[in-house]
C-alpha cells in the first residue's frame, strides 16, 4: 500500500507553509522519493532546496478533472515514489476524489485562515464541510486577535467532525486556549468540586478568564503555605505541581482572606471552601483572583501530593 497524505484549505489558508515546514523536519528526511501532487499555486513557492534535501518531487494537476485514480497511478509509476503528498485545492470538492485502491490514507490535515473563516463558513460551508469532515487534524492559524471568536470556530468544526484534534496559532506559536466547554467541571453548578486535575485546570484557567469564576464558590484540596508578610490575614492554598520535568516544580495557590489563619501550619493539609473575587493585590502587581474562604478544615494527605503537568 501507498501511504498518502491530504493537505486540504482553501487558496491561501497555509497549506504550503505546513508542507513546506513538514518537509524541513529532521524526522522527514527518510528514504526514498516524495512525490507532492500540487493541485493549486498559491502566493508562497515551494523552496528549492527543501525540496531538493527531502527528495521531493513537485507535479501540478491544475484542473479537477485530471485528478483520476488513472492519472495518479500514471504519477506513481513514472516518479515510484515512498509517500505522496496531494495539496488539494479547496475549490474542489473534497468528496468527489478518488484515491486509487492500492493507495492507503495516512493522514488528512485541513489548514484554516481564521481571519476569514467566519466568511467560508457562511458563504461556502457545503464545500469546507467536506474539508473538514473526515480530517483527523484541523489547524487555525493567523488567530491573532480573534481569541473571542475562537470557541465558535471550534464549536462549528466539532459540529462536522467531533473526533478531530484543533489546533489554533497565531504569529507566536500555538494558542494555548482553554474553552468553556473543554473544562472539567460545570460552570453552572453552585459549587465547584475540585478533584486534582479540576484544580490545575481552575488555576491556569482562572488567570486568563477570571470573569467565569467570580462570585463562585470552589472547594479544593490544599497544602498551606503561609507567607511572612501575611500577618495572619491570608494564607495560600495551592498544590506543588512538576509542569515539565521532576527539576521544574511550582506551587501554584492564589491568595485566601481567612479571619483564623492564626490556626494554621504551614504544610498542613486543609479542604478549602472558598468564593472567588477579582481583587487588586500587592503580590499580583495589580488585579487577580482573590479567595474568600467560607470554611477551612483539616484534612489528610492526598495520594499524589504533586501535580503533574508534563
Amino acid at each position: 500500500m501507498k501511504p498518502v497524505y491530504i493537505i486540504n484549505g482553501f487558496l491561501e489558508s497555509g497549506k504550503t507553509e505546513f508542507i513546506l515546514y513538514t518537509l524541513s523536519q529532521p524526522y522527514f528526511q527518510t528514504k526514498g522519493t516524495t512525490l507532492l501532487i500540487l493541485c493549486e499555486e498559491g502566493e508562497i513557492e515551494y523552496d528549492e532546496d527543501i525540496l531538493r534535501r527531502s527528495r521531493t518531487i513537485v507535479e501540478v494537476v491544475d484542473e479537477e478533472a485530471q485528478m483520476t485514480a488513472a492519472n495518479m497511478v500514471a504519477l506513481e509509476k513514472k516518479y515510484k515514489p515512498e509517500r505522496i503528498i496531494i495539496e488539494y485545492n479547496g475549490m474542489w470538492n473534497f468528496k468527489n476524489l478518488k484515491l486509487p485502491w492500492h493507495w492507503s490514507l495516512e493522514q488528512q490535515i485541513t489548514t484554516i485562515d481564521a481571519s476569514t473563516f467566519q466568511n467560508y463558513y457562511t458563504n461556502m460551508r457545503s464545500l469546507l464541510a467536506e474539508m473538514i469532515r473526515k480530517s483527523e487534524l484541523i489547524i487555525f492559524n493567523r488567530c491573532d486577535g480573534l481569541t473571542e471568536q475562537l470557541s465558535s470556530f471550534k464549536r462549528n468544526v466539532k459540529a462536522v467532525n467531533p473526533q478531530a484534534e484543533i489546533i489554533f496559532e497565531d504569529k507566536d506559536g500555538e494558542v494555548n486556549q482553554i474553552f468553556e466547554e473543554d473544562l472539567p467541571y460545570d460552570l453552572k453548578r453552585g459549587t465547584l468540586d475540585l478533584d486534582d486535575y479540576g484544580y490545575g485546570i481552575f488555576y491556569l484557567d482562572a488567570m486568563d478568564h477570571l470573569d467565569r469564576y467570580i462570585d463562585k464558590t470552589i472547594k479544593f484540596k490544599a497544602m498551606v503555605l503561609k507567607p511572612e508578610n501575611s500577618n495572619d490575614a491570608y494564607f495560600v492554598p495551592g498544590r506543588m505541581a512538576m509542569t515539565c520535568c521532576a527539576d521544574d516544580m511550582a506551587f501554584l495557590g492564589y491568595a485566601c482572606k481567612y479571619d483564623k489563619c492564626s490556626a494554621l501550619n504551614n504544610k498542613d493539609w486543609v479542604e478549602v471552601t472558598a468564593t472567588v473575587h477579582r481583587e487588586y493585590w500587592k503580590d499580583y502587581n495589580g488585579e487577580g483572583p482573590v479567595l474568600h474562604a467560607v470554611n477551612v478544615v483539616p484534612t489528610k494527605k492526598p495520594k499524589d501530593e504533586i501535580l503533574n503537568f508534563s
